[in-house]
Parts: C-alpha cells; structure tokens; sequence
C-alpha cells in the first residue's frame, strides 16, 4: 500500500501544469546538417517507410551551398509552428504538430544532450555500481555475521532477497516508466531530463541504440545512485542487512533497465550473443514484447527490466486506476488519453483492465 501511495504522489509531482514540454534544437540549420549527416540504424521496432535519401551536397556548387544555408538561417518560423516546448506536447506524433524524423537518425530533444559518452559519465556511473557493489558486499557479509559463519543460510537468504529485488525492480521501471511517458515535461523539476529522455524516445525510438552504456544509462544514477541506497541502508539500521542488499540491488536494476530497454531495440547480430540469452530465458526485457509498448496510444507494457509484471499489471488495469487517481486529485490526463479518447472514457467508467 506504501508502495501504491508513493506511486501516486510521483505521478502527482510529474503532472504538474506550470511545466512546459521539450527544448528545442539550437537551431534548424544545426537539426537539418545533423539530419543528412546521421547514418542509419537498423530496428527491430520501427521500419520507416517514409525514409527519403539525402540530397548529395557534392551534386551543389559551394556557392548554391552558401546561399540554401543562408535561406534557412533566414526563414521566419510561422507563428503558429509547434515546438517542444509547447504545452500539451504528446511524443512528436499524431495530434501534437510535429513530424517524426525521416530516416533512422539520432534525434535528442534535451538541450546539450548528445550520444557521445562522456568522461564526467563514465565516471559518475563506475562510482555508483562500485557504491551500491560495496553496500550490497558490506550487507552480506554482516548477514554472515549474524548467522554465526552460516554460509548456506547466508547463501540463500541473499540470492532470495536478490530475486525478490529484480522482481520488485521490474515493478518499478513500469512505475517509473509510466509515471514519465504520461506525466511532466522536460522541465519539471529534478525528474525533467529524464521525462524529456522517455516522452521524446517515442518520437525516434531508435536513437537509444546510439547511445554507448555509461551515456544511456547516467541520467538514472541520479534518483537511483548512492546516496538513495546509503540513507535507506542508515535508516533500516544494521539490525537489517538484507534491507540494505534489497536496495542496492533495485537501484542498480533501475540503472541497468534503460541498457535492457536499449537492447530490446537492437537486432540479435547487432548485440552479443549473451544478450540474446538473457532476452530468451526472460531476465531482460525481450524484443517483441518491449514492441508492443511503443504501439498507439502506448498504454501497457511499461515494465523493461524483464517484463515479468506486465500480464499481471495491465491485465489489472492497475495503470488505469492511478491514471483515474490522478485525475481526480488534480484534473491533469494521462498523455495516453490524449492519444485514445475512447481509452479515456473506459477509465473514467471504471473500465480499467487493457483489452486483448
């Protein structure tokens, strides 16, 4: 019920109406050169008919070069043209004004944001799994402790907690995963970037595949890193150990899901052969079924660490109760409502569980 609770209130924080969507590109020329010079990916998930070959700039004089760019940088956008920061901004897809990228080029829509990993990334990321590695070495070694030297009760107690934590970090991704498509913007505060990140990967879902490990996955060390397993494991004390174990686990699995979630949007040449192990026995989220969470208007299937929950949660309609919670408490809608009207008429009748 805790769980349900806290649930609520951060998809209340991430509705908040005073946000505004999405920044745009510094500009139309740097968004339209970066277009013709991205090179495409393939996906499991979008075939992009619509993909129109670039124009060869060898075919142009430099001086019909300089004056297109010119033009460009000249043109007056139209007043009513819409942008990522308009309110009311839904994936970059039907109904918001915007087109979705032709071709499968990297598209990112948080300000200085880019898929070249970083130094400063690599850095942040290595310490928080050595972090939540020490504190789950340190929570199991004080188990050990506690048992008299009892490897074997020790062995099965943390290997329990560790599979009760990847369970409960499946759960949670769908939380979060929810809670981010359908609520905020990118400027809603603390959680803005990592909204801005999920709302806009709808747009060009293949340009996660870019993205090397510690620049895909550095934005959740941030409300999953060290400091959030340090306090709790202060709070529960050293009476606990295993609370401690939990959560370092979760936090990390919450970390790991966006490389999961990457995976899913990877062909089987185009990841090692492990990976497509882990996808087979169900560990990490599976390329079929993460496909079905990016079908309009994007109402189920929000679990990607190993999609074990999902039946259970969308067969619930559990998504359907708190979108019509949160509704209530502060008249703000669900963006997939925005997508299905019809969707949002079943859940204001009560109507929550997903048809199949």
């Amino acid at each position: 019920m805790k769980f349900l609770c806290t649930s609520t209130v951060l998809a209340t924080l991430l509705s908040s109406s005073t946000c505004v969507a999405f920044t745009p590109p510094k500009s139309p020329l740097q968004s339209s050169t970066q277009a013709r010079l991205a090179t495409k990916l393939s996906s499991t998930l979008v075939e992009d008919v619509d993909t129109i070959a670039p124009r060869s700039t060898q075919q142009l004089t430099e001086e019909q070069q300089l004056q297109s760019y010119i033009s460009q940088s000249n043109t007056e956008a139209p007043l009513d043209q819409k942008s990522y920061l308009d309110d009311g901004f839904v994936f970059g897809l039907n109904g918001s004004g915007l087109e979705r990228p032709k071709g499968k080029v990297a598209s990112v829509v948080v300000e200085g944001d880019d898929v070249v990993t970083t130094p400063q990334q690599l850095g942040f990321v290595s310490a928080t799994f050595a972090g939540h590695g020490l504190l789950a070495a340190n929570a199991i070694h004080t188990l050990f402790s506690q048992t008299d030297g009892n490897i074997g009760v020790t062995a099965l107690t943390s290997i329990a907690t560790i599979v009760a934590s990847w369970i409960a970090a499946d759960f949670g991704s769908g939380v979060l995963h929810w809670s981010v498509d359908n609520y905020g913007n990118g400027r809603t505060p603390i959680m803005g970037n990592i909204i801005a990140a999920f709302q806009g990967h709808h747009s060009a879902p293949w340009t996660i595949t870019y993205r090397g490990f510690s620049n895909n996955v550095w934005k959740l060390c941030i409300p999953f890193g060290v400091p959030t397993v340090a306090a709790i494991t202060y709070l529960a004390g050293p009476a606990n150990p295993m609370v401690s174990l939990f959560f370092a686990v979760f936090c990390a699995t919450e970390i790991l899901s966006q490389e999961f979630h990457k995976w899913s949007h990877m062909t089987k040449k185009e990841v090692p052969g492990w990976v497509n192990t882990m996808q087979d026995l169900g560990i990490s989220i599976g390329r079929v079924p993460h496909a079905q969470h990016h079908i309009a208007p994007y109402d189920g299937r929000y679990c990607i660490v190993s999609g074990f929950c999902n039946d259970t949660v969308d067969q619930s309609g559990f998504f359907r109760w708190m979108e019509h919670r949160v509704y209530e408490m502060n008249g703000v809608e669900a963006n997939s409502w925005k997508l299905d009207p019809e969707l949002r008429a079943r859940t204001l009748r009560g109507e929550y569980q997903l048809p199949e």
